[in-house]
């Protein structure tokens, strides 16, 4: 099976996975069966976005560096370092679950070191990330921002054990040999997501910033900080790595990359300002009268899809996915824009 069918018949499967679960959450009944000849088509997917093709159980693991390693199902990543004393693993996605420990154990049996997971860095508490951490036991040693602590303490699930290690802004992990620095600089994505230098292995782990070769996910990845998280990947240029691991889709990249995806939000950014300033709410709150939502509804629709539209003629063929989810993160920063910033507001006279 070639890469690209092993890649879409996986995807098909992930798919037909879910339905049952959908179907639960709905009550067991489909209002609307959803049959592919009436779906939306979206452009291709540049081959530059897609990674290595997953092997028979659903993984893919490669080789970062020296003894630091990615592991992908083609939607989320995680990485492992291998060492003398027992193996790190950094985040736990759910989605890899068990395959975690299987990509582990194959790359020890190769290398000769062992697979036993001492440690699990948590790069923030998203449980997406972090619940398949349950998996490995109790004797693990558990590392995360003081943040991640208290907020995984809120949450109270049993798949995301709370750190036995916090930190508020540094920490060298030192483990066989092997040294990793840890970094919180400021809320981003999340108010715990934090930074994972490899400064032996030339690699840096930001998750849920930059996907690369993609676009954000829907809303601009539902960042809870927007300007935060447009001011992360200057951060994170700011350390010395070639790797860069995002936390999802199947592969790893560059710095390149990273500057592919700043040139992205800084041309959206560019656009939503001149959709503040240039298209007119007159007609929509002439139409709409007294129904302030849908004038404000249809003006925003507009804003948005004037910001959005260059953007994605840009892009596509450059980015994946840029006509799935430019619009939806021209919005949220159109918002920041507006709120945080106070681009476009008027004073009455």
């Amino acid at each position: 099976m070639s890469s690209t069918n092993r890649r879409s018949f996986l995807a098909r499967g992930a798919a037909l996975a879910a339905v049952p679960t959908v179907a639960a959450l709905a009550g067991g009944v489909f209002a609307d069966r959803a049959s592919a000849d009436t779906l939306p088509n979206y452009a291709p997917i540049p081959p530059s976005a897609l990674g290595p093709a997953v092997n028979s159980q659903g993984f893919y693991v490669g080789r970062v560096e020296k003894n630091l390693y990615w592991v992908t199902d083609a939607t989320y990543q995680a990485a492992f370092l291998t060492t003398r004393e027992g193996v790190v693993l950094f985040d736990a996605p759910p989605t890899i679950g068990h395959n975690l420990q299987r990509a582990i154990d194959q790359i020890a049996s190769a290398e000769g070191v062992p697979s036993t997971v001492t440690h699990i860095v948590y790069s923030h508490h998203h449980a997406d990330h972090l619940g398949a951490s349950s998996l490995f036991g109790k004797d693990v040693v558990r590392i995360g921002q003081t943040g991640t602590k208290k907020l995984l303490a809120s949450e109270k699930d049993p798949t995301r054990p709370l750190p036995d290690v916090t930190f508020d802004t540094s920490y060298s992990l030192r483990v066989g040999g092997e040294r990793v620095d840890l970094a919180w600089h400021g809320t981003n994505h999340t108010p715990d997501n934090i930074y994972i230098h490899f400064p032996d292995h030339d690699a840096l782990m930001l998750v849920d910033i930059n996907l690369p070769r993609w676009v954000p996910f829907d809303s601009f990845n539902l960042n809870e900080d927007v300007p935060g998280s447009i001011a992360a990947p200057d951060t994170a240029m700011a350390y010395p790595w070639k790797h860069f691991i995002g936390g999802h889709m199947g592969r790893i990249g560059t710095r390149d990359d990273m500057v592919l995806y700043q040139q992205y939000v800084t041309d959206i950014i560019a656009n939503v300002k001149k959709a503040l300033a240039n298209v007119d709410p007159t007609p929509f709150f002439a139409k709409y009268g007294d129904n302030e939502w849908a004038a404000v509804k249809e003006y925003q629709a507009a804003q948005v899809d004037y910001a959005s539209a260059p953007v994605i003629k840009k892009y596509l063929g450059v980015l994946a996915a840029a006509d799935v989810y430019t619009a939806s993160t021209a919005f949220v920063i159109l918002e920041s824009v507006r709120l945080d910033l106070g681009v476009g507001s008027q004073v009455h006279a």
